[in-house]
């Protein structure tokens, strides 16, 4: 059996890393065969004690800690590696937990050669209980919040252009570079698109599974989508053409709702323009919102769903058009 090392980083995951290990534990591969290689950026709640604790209940894994004191998951996922034993690569994340023959699969997909960085299809959940957070995980499957992501909505086996986590050669990593630090978000993507320039294909294969825990506030949520938004314009200087038409809407709908508001108080046509924008707008997320409180049987979708959808949209498009004019300095990546 090829060595297997799972690669994650971390940060203050104290509420779902164990579920995280548990998963792993619970893996088809064998375990003399698998490693775990958690890079956390210095935790400050219970996150290492919690990995200790498992570590003692569960002697039989093989696991190791490393310290990230950048705190980004480029980073993180850069010390994994390099602490990393395995011939194969299978990065997972602190808010997931995978089927229990995910890693099976991945090495049979690689072995396969079926592609280069290969990965599956999530199953969103909440980590909270409340309508909010409910509303949210529907929100990150739903195609009005995620478009064309096909990890997130399902999809047949097929070439992407990007795959949650991923597994792949350690050997393919080290030779393109592995992660780029100087994205602290979109670190995946990119990664995947330095492996397509290099000729190679990103393989999407519905039999890999895991289930995802989204945020479970609205906060939390603007939070993550401006971090994303940001981001993904500090890589578009880099790679124009990567934008996808699911990706170039928020920042349109931000800048038209931006526009239209600023010209209302030269012309009077905008201030009806702007009203007939918003007014489609709520109505499809408030038919969206409905469709989904019939077919789950609760009518807290029906304003949750809405809200989280536009947080999803007016987070990352306004942060993707400020991220355009105002370009991340060198000294913030430092800090």
């Amino acid at each position: 059996m090829k060595k297997v090392s799972v690669i994650v980083p971390c940060y203050n995951e104290e509420a779902t890393i164990r579920l995280l290990l548990e998963a792993i534990y619970q893996q088809s591969y064998p375990l003399e065969d698998l490693e775990v290689v958690i890079a956390d950026g210095m935790s400050t709640d219970h996150t290492r004690q919690k990995i200790a604790d498992f570590l003692n209940e569960h002697p039989r894994l093989h696991l190791r800690l490393v310290d990230n004191t950048k705190r980004a998951i480029p980073s993180g996922l850069n010390r994994a590696i390099e602490a990393a034993q395995g011939e194969y690569l299978v990065r997972l994340d602190a808010h997931s937990v995978p089927a229990a023959n995910y890693i099976e699969e991945c090495v049979a997909a690689l072995d396969n050669g079926y592609g280069d960085n290969v990965g599956g299809i999530w199953k969103i959940q909440s980590v909270g209980k409340g309508w909010i957070a409910r509303s949210i995980a529907a929100a990150a499957a739903h195609p009005l919040g995620v478009g064309d992501a096909l990890y997130r909505v399902g999809a047949n086996a097929q070439y992407v252009d990007t795959v949650p986590f991923g597994a792949f050669r350690r050997e393919m990593a080290v030779q393109i570079g592995l992660f780029d630090e100087s994205l602290l978000t979109n670190e995946d993507y990119e990664f995947n698109m330095r492996i397509r320039n290099a000729g190679g294909r990103i393989w999407l294969d519905p039999a890999i599974q895991s289930i995802y825990f989204t945020r479970s506030n609205l906060r939390s949520l603007a939070q993550q989508y401006w971090r994303y938004g940001y981001w993904k314009a500090q890589m578009l200087r880099r790679y124009p053409k990567s934008i996808r038409w699911r990706q170039a809407l928020p920042p349109l709908f931000s800048a038209s709702l931006l526009g239209l508001f600023i010209s209302g108080f030269f012309f009077s046509l905008a201030w009806k323009l702007l009203a007939l924008e918003l007014a489609s707008y709520i109505g499809i997320m408030l038919i969206a919102g409905l469709s989904t409180a019939l077919v789950q049987k609760s009518l807290g979708y029906l304003a949750g769903l809405p809200l989280a959808i536009g947080t999803m949209h007016i987070a990352w498009g306004t942060a993707l058009l400020w991220g355009i004019i105002h370009p991340v300095s060198a000294s913030s990546l430092t800090k």
